[in-house]
């Protein structure tokens, strides 16, 4: 058992600002195992249902009958199963006093997030949970953490192996299982050649027209598939960012395998040596350090871009805060150095800072207000903004 302290404080804080606090994540991040940690320190009455539970589903036949005699702490689990739940949260939050506090858990889907903002609006504040982070299993085991991924089962288990077939049988299990019950349609053999097509494309710019050749679909269609893996948080778009500059600049997202252990998984990778041979090794990393960063800074999705320009000029990161901009350049080489690129990102987009984040030791100064920056002292030598 890895300790999530910082994920426990994070949801005792929310629960005790909202009357309702959706916990989302991909399938097999922890949110259950988190829940049940926290309410193992929680003075008030608990509560749980589980929508996977015929027994729990049988008890909220009648939900407001169900629910609205309860005190404390009320978790409802896999809740985008029974979207008929939202009208009655709805209800029961806003009585005073109130009573009670909800917490629903469930993987992103379009029908969980459409249900909820059109009858939770106001009343509910959902948190993202992502796999294992580096500040959760320390600095130490980020090769670890990069060849297995943030998914507990994989990243605990025993062996590489055993690590792998996890892995496989999570991507079976989601491709034919999760997805239908997420309400997408398209068949398991579809989206797995897509997916795996996504893989290939990790940390590249999003050609919608490139891939609906390849599948000899329409562009509207291929996109459709993109924007329901996303949604179930198993994809991820970074969107570009564009000013007013003399330069034309890229205007489509990027687009990553949320966790690098399914990444490798998808290309079938079961091994170190099989990673570092691949053409993907130097993508995979860098959406590994990306990813790994944002969750340091917490910084939130909107604030978070890259930046490229038709002439070759880009940016792997772009942090926006306020009035800040916080650059992050990834390379996968000990001895990072200052490039074109990299100055004219920090001239053209007026950087704050500019951090070059590498595989080396040490942390040095490159030029003023630019510096390379050691992922294994990431925790350490980036402050959280």
């Amino acid at each position: 058992m890895i300790e999530r302290k910082k994920e426990l404080d994070e949801l005792n804080g929310l629960l005790q600002r909202h009357r309702v606090v959706g916990m989302i994540g991909a399938r097999q991040v922890g949110k259950s195992t988190l829940v049940e940690e926290y309410l193992k320190t929680c003075s008030e009455p608990a509560h749980t249902f589980d929508l996977e539970n015929p027994d729990d589903m049988a008890r909220l036949t009648e939900p407001m009958l169900a629910l609205k005699g309860l005190q404390g702490i009320v978790v409802i689990d896999e809740v985008q199963r029974y979207p008929d739940l939202f009208p009655v949260l709805r209800v029961l939050a806003d009585r005073k006093p109130n009573p009670a506090r909800f917490l629903i858990l469930g993987s992103a889907s379009p029908e969980l997030l459409k249900q909820s903002s059109e009858t939770l609006a106001g009343r509910i504040f959902y948190h993202e949970l992502g796999g294992f982070s580096l500040g959760e299993i320390g600095a130490e085991n980020a090769d670890k953490l990069w060849l297995r991924g943030g998914l507990p089962r994989s990243f605990l288990a025993r062996t590489q192996r055993e690590s792998f077939e996890n892995r496989t049988g999570y991507i079976r299990t989601f491709l034919e299982k999760d997805l239908p019950q997420l309400g997408v349609s398209v068949s398991s053999v579809t989206m797995r050649r897509f997916w795996t097509m996504l893989a290939h494309y990790h940390g590249q710019t999003w050609n919608s027209s490139e891939l609906a050749r390849s599948f000899g679909v329409a562009d509207t269609t291929i996109r459709n598939y993109l924007d329901q893996l996303t949604s179930a948080l198993v994809v991820r778009q970074v969107q570009p960012w564009y000013e007013n500059i003399s330069k034309r600049q890229v205007k489509s997202p990027k687009v990553y395998i949320t966790d690098s252990g399914i990444l490798h998984a998808l290309l079938n990778l079961p091994e170190r040596a099989d990673l570092d041979a691949h053409p993907k090794c130097g993508a995979s990393w860098e959406g590994f350090v990306m990813d790994q960063v944002v969750r340091h800074l917490e910084a939130r999705q909107e604030e978070c871009f890259f930046w490229a320009t038709h002439a070759g000029a880009e940016l792997d990161m772009l942090v926006v805060r306020g009035r800040n901009r916080y650059g992050f350049e990834i390379k996968r080489t000990s001895s990072p150095k200052i490039t074109s690129s990299m100055r004219h990102a920090f001239e053209d987009l007026k950087l704050t800072r500019l951090d070059v984040l590498h595989a080396g030791d040490n942390t040095f100064p490159l030029a003023e207000k630019i510096r390379a920056v050691s992922v294994q002292r990431l925790l350490t030598d980036i402050d959280p903004l």
